[in-house]
């Protein structure tokens, strides 16, 4: 690697000033450790104080300089608690125009269990592959506008998109993932009603199924795989399916992991990607020092793995590696924030796995679980 990449800091609303730092300094660590030049990182404001600031949540100055960006961190939006007037005016939240403006249409959502952490399953480690530019979701798949409106004031429409090139490129990217894992793809779905929308994704993953000799392809339908993942969570592998599908069956498999605060989450483009926690602003528990920093820290983790594969940088994909050997290690030692059973503030919990990190040795080239 001969030079430092440029990572964007974006704190955003609730506890996003707690975890994105906390997630800021954890890479440093594990970049510093594995001997790789220091991120130039790039403070933009997004969210409630931006949008006091600066008349939006997502400032134009915001967007022109991410573009220059290799990537980064983004804390979750409380678009909830925003003005009236700004809730009513259509526009996206600040994570949907993220991933509209700069084409991240693939969102990737591991789910484990990990050690010392209670989960309501002996064993899971699934990865979501979720469509993120079209589907039910009106807001990521209109040019202009929301894709939701009203022709009368009791009548509510929503378009939602199905196209061939987005559901073909989430297909492929699940089937190459499943091929690095346990060679196992599910398709969720809904083809027994929505004929026409979901045949495509029948027809792109039967195709996806003859290119990969190697990876099993089952589908499911979307009730279904609710209860069979309850049920059964262990038995899958990587799960592919549309945009709101895939939000809902990711934050369930995240509870049964041990807690949604755990999950980590990367929206991928092209050019760039955001390391954002599936889990939300949590204004409760703001400023207490209580928050889960889990979900930002590993994605932030699957953000210096997707630069390594971008950039053939193995230093980055070891230091990615390195941080979730640190997390692990940090809970199976007991220390651990109370959503999961433990007693560590959000700083405790981070400067554990920062020191973790800075131990000799934490961040050798290690083979971590495939795909991750």
């Amino acid at each position: 690697m001969t030079g430092g990449r440029r990572l964007g800091c974006l704190l955003g609303d609730g506890i996003g000033p707690e975890v994105v730092p906390a997630a800021r300094r954890v890479v440093d660590a594990a970049l510093s450790a594995a001997g790789a030049p220091a991120v130039e990182w790039v403070d933009l404001p997004m969210g409630a104080a931006a949008l006091a600031e600066h008349g939006a949540p997502l400032p134009a100055p915001t967007l022109e300089a991410l573009a220059g960006c290799d990537g980064w961190l983004a804390g979750p939006h409380d678009s909830e608690s925003y003005p009236p007037q700004w809730r009513a005016s259509g526009q996206r939240v600040p994570g949907g125009e993220l991933r509209h403006v700069f084409g991240l249409h693939t969102n990737l959502r591991p789910s484990r269990t990990r050690p010392g952490v209670p989960a309501r399953v002996p064993a899971m480690d699934l990865v979501v592959v979720r469509e993120n530019s079209e589907g039910f979701y009106a807001d990521r798949n209109m040019a202009v506008g929301s894709g939701e409106f009203m022709p009368t004031p009791d009548l509510a429409l929503v378009v939602g998109v199905f196209s061939r090139p987005a559901v073909r490129r989430a297909v492929r990217q699940a089937f190459a993932l499943a091929a690095r894992r346990r060679g196992q793809v599910t398709l969720v779905h809904k083809a027994n009603v929505l004929h026409l929308a979901f045949g495509l994704w029948l027809e792109e993953c039967r195709a996806a199924a003859r290119e990969h000799p190697g990876v099993r392809l089952e589908t499911v339908l979307f009730d279904a795989m609710a209860a069979r993942l309850v049920r059964h969570p262990e038995r899958f592998d990587v799960v592919v399916t549309e945009n709101l599908f895939g939000d809902t069956l990711s934050d369930l498999a995240g509870e049964l992991a041990g807690a949604l605060g755990m999950s980590g989450s990367v929206n991928a483009g092209d050019r760039h990607a955001m390391a954002q926690a599936a889990h939300g602003s949590a204004p409760d528990i703001a400023g207490q020092d209580v928050a889960n920093p889990v979900g930002m820290v590993v994605s932030a983790a699957m953000l210096l793995a997707w630069l390594g594969e971008r950039h053939a940088d193995p230093v980055l994909a070891a230091a990615s590696s390195a941080v979730e050997q640190a997390v692990d290690a940090v809970l199976a030692s007991g220390v651990a924030t109370r959503d999961v059973g433990g007693t560590a503030g959000t700083a405790e919990f981070t400067d554990a796995v920062v020191d973790r990190l800075s131990a000799p040795g934490a961040a050798a080239p290690a083979v971590g679980r495939p795909g991750a």
